[in-house]
């Protein structure tokens, strides 16, 4: 595999928001990193803007986000959301992470992402489209043509975020499971030309939905959804006649506009694919699983995927990574997906037009107002319900995430889970007097900090294995042998600590928080 363009640790296929996370958290983590992107720049473009909590807490803690106000512990706060257009959702979080849904426009995120992972050294080759990708035992090889020149990249790892109808899940030769389309869906940036009028929010008729987010000045964004059959051709042009005509019709009065910024088509088309690993090649975002993009949990759902990849790639470049540890990918974010294909799926049965759909609806309003439902569905939909298979067991806190609790370290300095894991690396928190010789234990593995904090709001063990990602990979007493067994399953064999200082050759030391500052975020949600 010599001879390339470019030879690096991992390769990125796709700059969307999910790639440029991927990149940028693989470049601060001191990866050497390249990403392949097919478009010459950013494309502005009304897609999903809601984050949903258990995107936004991971992303606040690695300095992505800017801080929110935060509560006190064991008290929570909520935000009205909607599950099939029913707005008597309300997603509630731990008041410590601060609001459970921030609004960020998907364009700006991928900007912010790029931003970050070229200052941190990443490749990043826009203008690129990959047209093959080869494996041998020891990397992978990436053909893409660039105007008329042939492009290779090798790389130790290569990762599809190539989006929905990106080439890597062929070329890796993964196959899929799919769901036929069967609902017809328009969207359109458009400006409304009696935006007084227009049906505002989600508005079911006996013909099908709008959602429109009504914009008095500017331009709107205007959804349809029709039940009575799949698109004929999705990928023929959407003309702004046809945008209004539709709008008029399930509204059931003419809704005129004008502008047209954007304009395509949509529908409930489903596919997941089988495994989100084919030896060393891996799949993240909507190159591993799509469905309708109800809530936003599309765009979620890839960005967790990179939260939870990146630093296992991270870790096994480096060399420090437990025999499990990659193949771990799968078998926690193939569950995710399948869980969010299946509620969308429910909730696209659920908006169907008729008596049997209108029945159903008033019974899930009343269904929401119970307290169990709503925690339920509000778990569903922000992510904040995920926990991981236990796979050492001992203790019913293992895959589960920790909160952003508050810490006391010695010498009266304050701190948070959120500082703890700023870094991205794992962490190991003992919160006793007395460790019982677990830091001595722990030292052996360099890739983990050890940090030793009371927890006012009392912990949930002695001592508590942290995930670079906010779960937590093991907790217990102060007992090493047990730490040890835990440390050895996630991280490998032991090694000696190294001197402070560069890591191994061509690699950067993990960073905090970026210098370009964290993106600000509203309380806006996606409609959709």
């Amino acid at each position: 595999m010599s001879g390339a363009d470019l030879d690096v640790d991992v390769a990125v296929v796709g700059g969307g928001a999910v790639g440029m996370l991927l990149t940028a958290e693989l470049a601060r983590l001191g990866v050497r990193t390249a990403v392949l992107e097919r478009e010459p720049h950013t494309v502005d473009l009304p897609k999903a803007g809601t984050l949903h909590g258990r995107t936004v807490q991971p992303l606040v803690r690695r300095g992505y986000l800017a801080r929110r106000p935060a509560g006190p512990p064991g008290r929570t706060v909520d935000i009205p959301f909607h599950f099939a257009g029913l707005t008597a959702l309300r997603i509630a979080a731990p008041a410590v992470e601060g609001p459970p849904i921030a609004g960020v426009p998907q364009a700006e995120l991928e900007r912010f992402f790029e931003k970050v992972a070229r200052e941190h050294g990443a490749a990043v080759l826009r203008g690129r489209t990959v047209t093959g990708l080869e494996q041998a035992p020891d990397g992978v090889e990436v053909a893409a043509r660039s105007g008329g020149r042939a492009v290779r990249v090798t790389a130790r790892y290569a990762v599809g975020a190539d989006g929905a109808r990106g080439p890597v899940l062929r070329l890796a030769g993964i196959t899929a499971a799919e769901e036929p389309p069967s609902t017809a869906s328009l969207l359109g940036l458009v400006r409304l030309l009696d935006p007084g009028s227009a049906p505002a929010g989600w508005n079911p008729t006996p013909r099908g939905w709008t959602m429109i987010n009504v914009s008095a000045t500017g331009h709107s964004r205007v959804v349809t959804i029709d039940h009575s059959g799949p698109p004929r051709d999705h990928r023929a042009p959407l003309e702004p006649a046809e945008l209004q005509e539709t709008v008029s019709h399930i509204a059931g009065y003419d809704v005129p506009m004008a502008d047209p910024r954007h304009l395509g088509r949509f529908s409930d088309y489903a596919r997941l694919a089988d495994r989100y690993r084919q030896g060393r090649v891996f799949l993240a975002g909507d190159a591993a699983h799509l469905h309708a993009p109800l809530g936003g949990q599309g765009l979620n759902l890839g960005l967790q995927d990179a939260i939870g990849l990146g630093w296992r790639l991270a870790l096994a470049v480096r060399g420090r990574a437990g025999k499990g540890l990659l193949d771990g990918y799968h078998d926690e974010r193939h569950p995710a997906a399948r869980r969010v294909l299946g509620n969308v799926r429910a909730q696209t049965a659920l908006m169907r037009p008729g008596p049997d759909g209108d029945a159903l609806r008033a019974l899930f309003t009343e269904l929401l107002g119970l307290e169990e439902v709503n925690d339920l569905l509000g778990g569903m939909v922000s992510a904040q319900e995920t926990a991981y298979p236990a796979v050492l067991g001992g203790s019913p806190w293992e895959g589960r995430f920790l909160p952003d609790l508050p810490l006391s370290a010695p010498g009266g300095r304050a701190a948070s889970v959120s500082g703890l894991l700023a870094e991205g690396r794992p962490a190991l928190l003992l919160t006793g007097a007395d460790d019982g010789g677990c830091a001595e234990a722990a030292a052996s593995w360099d890739a983990v900090r050890t940090v030793r904090a009371a927890v006012p709001s009392g912990p949930p063990a002695p001592a508590l294995l942290l995930r670079p990602d906010g779960y937590i990979a093991w907790a217990g007493p102060a007992d090493p042998e047990e730490l040890r067994s835990a440390l050895r399953h996630w991280f490998g064999d032991p090694a000696q600590p190294r001197a402070a200082g560069p890591g191994p050759a061509g690699a950067r030391r993990p960073s905090g928080a970026s210098s370009t500052g964290a993106l600000s975020t509203s309380r806006g949600s996606d409609p959709r």
